[in-house]
């Protein structure tokens, strides 16, 4: 295509054109350069305080909450006084109890005769633990009272002239069966009393009538006899009354003390009748 053929532009598109470039000279013209922007001062160095920050006012303690004093630790030997000892805390107090299989049998025995004596201090001599019956008989046991109940019948039987065997056979059955039944009839009266305390108790109330039987087995005057035995079981009743009374009801005090008394007043009966 020669210069002769192009076609000629359109005077309002020239122009236009016209028009663009000189908007683009006056740009490039009019575009200054900014100044470069100063630097910034140095900014000042907060310091880092250690101590708590103030709390807001919701969570403000109260004046009246202050904090518990600090109380110095007292030394040991400071703390006792002059000329004491320390005392340890006894393995009889807290932890298990000591184990019984592996000792002697010697040790076993002096244990439970210094448990029987210890018990028949409490229930048949004047002590004051006679009215609280809790703290009297709390550590109660059964060796006694088979020991006085086989005591008593050995000696009835070695009284009587004929028929020994038969006399212990007897003896032995009523003091077994008349303290459990006594003892049936004070809970069944609402006694606060356990089963087994009740028959150690009254079979250590026996002591004083064993004691009377011993002593009519050697006497043979029927004098003597009434004596002794009318000393030994007011001695067995004065020994009983406390512990039956204070185990039920006062209104139903006389309801549990009688079956009692008219068990010893059998057995007294029975030493005085042996011959």
């Amino acid at each position: 295509m020669s210069h002769s053929d192009t076609i000629p532009l359109h005077p309002s598109s020239q122009s236009d054109i016209d028009e663009i470039e000189n908007l683009i000279n006056a740009d490039v013209h009019s575009v200054s350069v900014l100044p470069a922007r100063p630097p910034s001062p140095p900014r000042v160095s907060i310091p880092i305080s250690h101590s708590p920050s103030p709390l807001p006012p919701y969570q403000k303690v109260p004046p009246s909450a202050s904090p518990p004093p600090v109380v110095p630790a007292v030394p040991a030997a400071a703390a006792a006084p002059a000329g004491s000892s320390r005392i340890g805390i006894s393995s009889d107090a807290f932890g298990s109890p000591p184990d019984t299989l592996t000792e002697p049998v010697w040790d076993t025995v002096k244990r439970d005769l210094a448990r029987i004596v210890s018990n028949l201090k409490l229930v048949v001599f004047p002590n004051p633990y006679r009215e609280d019956p809790g703290r009297a008989l709390r550590d109660w046991d059964l060796w006694g009272p088979f020991f006085f109940i086989v005591f008593l019948g050995l000696t009835l039987s070695w009284s009587a002239s004929a028929k020994k065997s038969e006399v212990f056979a007897v003896a032995f059955a009523i003091l077994a069966a008349g303290a459990i039944i006594l003892t049936l009839n004070v809970l069944l009266l609402g006694g606060h009393i356990i089963f087994f305390q009740s028959l150690s108790l009254l079979g250590y109330c026996l002591f004083p009538l064993a004691i009377g039987a011993l002593i009519c087995m050697l006497e043979g005057n029927v004098i003597i006899k009434i004596v002794v035995v009318s000393i030994t079981l007011a001695w067995s009743c004065w020994a009983a009354y406390p512990f039956m009374s204070a185990a039920v009801n006062p209104r139903r005090k006389a309801l549990a003390l009688y079956p009692v008394f008219l068990m010893y007043i059998s057995v007294a009966f029975f030493i005085i009748a042996i011959d």
